[in-house]
């Protein structure tokens, strides 16, 4: 699962959420969208600049393998609990992908 945070003040209640419902591994890394990028640190873009006015200029990117659909969905419903709908523009963006294999993380189904 790979989560686009665009509101920072809500990453410790996502992530006090994803305990709760068993969610127990993430990495969280400081993002920033491409629009950003473009429009102050290439300057023949910088007429986006005025498009990006009360932008939020930084992003928090969660990422987590998850071991099946059903705990996807309890995440993203949390997500839009937390967040509000991701629908509306500006809230965050949410997918996953498959995982054909994972190394280096604790199985939870090991006896």
């Amino acid at each position: 699962m790979i989560f686009v945070l665009n509101r920072e003040e809500f990453l410790e209640e996502i992530l006090s959420g994803f305990v709760e419902i068993g969610v127990t591994g993430a990495t969280v890394l400081d993002s920033m969208g491409m629009g950003r990028i473009l429009a102050y640190d290439i300057p023949i873009f910088a007429g986006l600049r005025g498009a990006l006015a009360g932008g939020r200029p930084h992003n928090k990117t969660i990422i987590s393998v998850l071991p099946d659909r059903e705990t996807f969905e309890r995440a993203a419903e949390l997500i839009e609990d937390v967040c509000g709908s991701l629908d509306d523009p500006g809230n965050g963006i949410l997918f996953a992908l498959p995982v054909i294999d994972a190394r280096g993380m604790l199985r939870m189904d090991k006896d």
